[in-house]
């Protein structure tokens, strides 16, 4: 059986988080540090890369992703999952206004995607989106400590347009009154998207009970070719057997014979922390 999961985190912290949640979610988890050049355990069912993407310009950060990528296929990977930090932060410099927007395109171009979802909320750990809007707490990611980031800050908290100056493909809104009506109209409004030109669409997620309504998303592109970090609540669930969601369906890459294999660097067997916090509760006071 080929892998399950396979991760591409753009930081350690996010990676070994991201681990502890499959762990806990009852998976078989190895984390790497960087692309491994070794043989995965047996059995396992998710890998999860730790790059350092972050904070680095966006064609260093979509060469290293494609690389972890074309490793992953070269695993059998069903789908895979592009990690980044629920505050939505990366490196930008003047025009340039960030590397999630290129990374993610990067991934959907090599997997022949035409359609993803990205919702970087964790209301577990408040981060909650709202009218594609993501708040820290009960205020604006735009006021919360993270304006003033020594090297990523945030000064815009509509997911939308920060989304929008990083792609060159349209990104769209899928609001909570969707959200909340469930499986029909998700996929109503996806459709309404895809008709209008959108290729990336915000999810909003107010609190957990909205984890179900982030699922059937998942679920609704299981035969798709990409989808982009998920609600860790959302996705605990899904690892216990809904779709996984978060990344890419590799599945139909494998069909058309992209599976490549690059490997190099360490890896290490992740069983997950224990104390179960999100990378994100520690990014205010970095």
């Amino acid at each position: 059986m080929g892998l399950k999961l396979g991760c591409i985190a753009d930081d350690f912290t996010g990676a070994t988080d991201l681990a502890n949640n499959l762990v806990r979610a009852g998976m078989r988890v190895v984390q790497t540090i960087g692309v491994s050049a070794s043989p995965l355990p047996p059995h396992c069912d998710a890998v999860v890369i730790a790059l350092k993407t972050r904070t680095i310009p966006p064609a260093e950060a979509v060469a290293q992703s494609l690389a972890a990528l074309r490793w992953l296929q070269a695993q059998g990977v069903e789908q895979v999952y592009f990690k980044y930090c629920s505050t939505f932060d990366s490196w930008y410099e003047g025009e340039v206004r960030g590397n999630i927007g290129p990374v993610t395109e990067a991934l959907m171009d090599a997997m022949g995607c035409d359609f993803t979802i990205a919702t970087p909320a964790f209301p577990d750990n408040q981060r909650t989106v709202f009218k594609g809007h993501l708040f820290v707490g009960d205020v604006l990611l735009s006021d919360s400590g993270m304006k003033d980031h020594p090297l990523t800050p945030m000064n815009d908290a509509n997911l939308v347009t920060v989304m929008q100056a990083q792609c060159q493909r349209r990104v769209g809104l899928v609001d909570y009154r969707v959200m909340s009506q469930g499986e029909a109209a998700i996929r109503s409004r996806f459709d309404q998207l895809r008709n209008d030109g959108v290729a990336v669409a915000v999810l909003d997620a107010l609190a957990r009970r909205d984890a179900p309504g982030v699922l059937l998303a998942f679920a609704e592109l299981a035969q798709a070719d990409i989808v982009v970090e998920a609600a860790p609540a959302a996705l605990r669930a899904s690892a216990r057997g809904v779709s996984l969601e978060a990344g890419v369906d590799a599945r139909a890459a494998r069909r058309r014979g992209e599976a490549d294999g690059d490997q190099d660097d360490r890896q290490r067997s992740s069983r997950g922390d224990e104390d179960g916090r999100d990378e994100h509760g520690s990014d205010l006071s970095r």
